[in-house]
């Protein structure tokens, strides 16, 4: 027998109960959750072992959940939920709201709950370890099968990788995030291998898994990983090609460092380029000239964009692109060259009107204070627009504190490039200073590490 449950529905439902009812007897719940877009024999596998112990109640995570899981769908989630009621042998289809089990597990109580054993190490082994003190509460087990990984199914994992790199796919998922997370955590990346730190570290923390939303092509670290200075020196093309790279690699969404646009006849071209090629969006400053590096505030001449000239400049980008799903964001330097918050505010308010998606304020403060009170000014007369903060002298900050003041995005702009420098450079002195490697070994990642951090088609 099948039925399914509206969005709201499971929580308030006994399922043992009612199926027990309906049958006449007092069968066991089987429950296991998918997220996936497709049914391969691995889920075939589960939903077979299931039957072995009773019914079979199948969870479908939401969008939200699964991003916040490990990965974008390419399936929207009413087809996702078709999928699981399609499948042979399955008795129930529910919504799983997060990847936690608690609230499902006190729902409908199944008296197992079955899951691939690859959950058994790793980041996944919270989950099961949540799983498992849940159950234990009234004497529930879990059934770990062995996982399904043949070379079917990985080449349907490739295809689904590759799906959801697609530009299509990947361009709109950063207003998708705005729109379910409280805060979107990019980290910049500046290599495919970089892309692969920010798409794949997942940690633990205080039972819930943790992870970055979004990836931060700067172009200081571009620059840098080029051996080049930050003064726009690296030409669009070259820079495209580091773009080219990450997504090559990754499925989740790019916000490029564009630096004043250059000139607003450049600019076009180069959304139009950026949309085409999937980016989510980009970040422009007002400022003109020979860009230097905003830290550096008013120690080096730095000249500020008039209002007009660069609200045209956003108007005429907005007008090229094509898609609703491209961002063009307006970063605001009148904190970095002293200008006075009233003139970042009348700043942001015009840049709005001018079709900005969003606002990335700036500051070289070492506290945030100047940074939280232009988000509660600004989150007065604007409660929409997205705001974009950057706190890399400002580090003291949490993502929380800025969440509470209205921030949507925060951005940790060059920590992997300024990690890296030191630690090549140390490995270098040693090699050089003991004439071998072996000292420096034991802090190197091991290059087993590496092999497996780099997928194979």
């Amino acid at each position: 027998m099948f039925g399914r449950l509206n969005k709201n529905a499971y929580s308030t439902i006994d399922l043992s109960a009612r199926r027990s009812a309906q049958m006449g007897i007092n069968m066991k719940v089987v429950y296991t959750c998918f997220c996936t877009d497709v049914i391969h024999e691995g889920h075939i596998n589960i939903v077979t072992q299931a039957r072995q112990y009773g019914k079979v109640v199948v969870g479908v995570l939401t969008d939200a959940a699964m991003i916040r899981f490990n990965r974008f769908p390419t399936l929207d989630f009413e087809g996702r939920m078709r999928l699981a009621e399609k499948m042979e042998g399955v008795d129930e289809v529910i919504i799983q709201e997060d990847m936690m089990y608690d609230k499902v597990i006190d729902s409908i109580r199944p008296d197992y709950v079955i899951h691939g054993d690859n959950w058994l190490e790793g980041s996944l082994r919270v989950i099961r370890d949540n799983v498992e003190k849940k159950l234990s509460q009234y004497g529930g087990k879990i059934i770990d099968v062995p996982y399904t990984y043949n070379e079917k199914v990985k080449r349907i994992d490739a295809r689904l990788k590759e799906r959801a790199a697609m530009p299509e796919y990947r361009r709109k998922r950063l207003r998708q995030l705005l729109d379910i997370r409280p805060i979107v955590k990019a980290i910049e990346v500046h290599s495919g291998l970089t892309g692969l730190i920010a798409e794949k570290t997942v940690v633990e923390s205080n039972g819930e898994l943790d992870q970055f939303d979004a990836m931060w092509i700067s172009s200081l670290c571009d620059s840098t990983a080029k051996g080049k200075p930050d003064i726009e020196l690296v030409d669009m093309t070259s820079r495209f090609r580091t773009i080219d790279d990450v997504m090559e690699v990754t499925t989740k969404p790019i916000i490029f460092d564009g630096d004043t646009g250059g000139l607003t006849e450049h600019f076009v071209y180069t959304v139009r380029t950026l949309e085409r090629m999937g980016v989510s969006a980009v970040i422009i400053e007002d400022k003109t000239g020979l860009k230097k590096n905003s830290l550096f505030g008013t120690e080096v001449e730095q000249t500020q964009d008039s209002v007009e000239h660069f609200c045209e400049k956003i108007r005429e980008g907005k007008k090229t692109q094509l898609t609703d799903d491209f961002m063009i964001i307006a970063r605001i330097e009148s904190l970095i060259l002293e200008r006075g918050m009233e003139d970042a505010l009348a700043r942001a308010k015009a840049y709005v009107e001018a079709g900005a998606d969003g606002i990335m304020i700036h500051s070289r403060k070492k506290t945030p204070d100047e940074v939280l009170e232009f988000c509660d000014r600004f989150r007065r007369t604007d409660s929409d627009t997205p705001i974009v903060t950057v706190p890399s002298s400002y580090n003291c900050v949490t993502e929380e504190e800025l969440a509470a003041h209205g921030a949507n995005v925060v951005i940790y702009a060059n920590q992997l490039t300024r990690s890296a420098f030191p630690a090549m450079q140390k490995t270098a002195e040693d090699i050089l200073r003991y004439h071998r490697a072996q000292e420096v070994d034991e802090r190197l990642l091991p290059i087993q590490d590496i092999i497996t951090l780099i997928d194979e088609l």
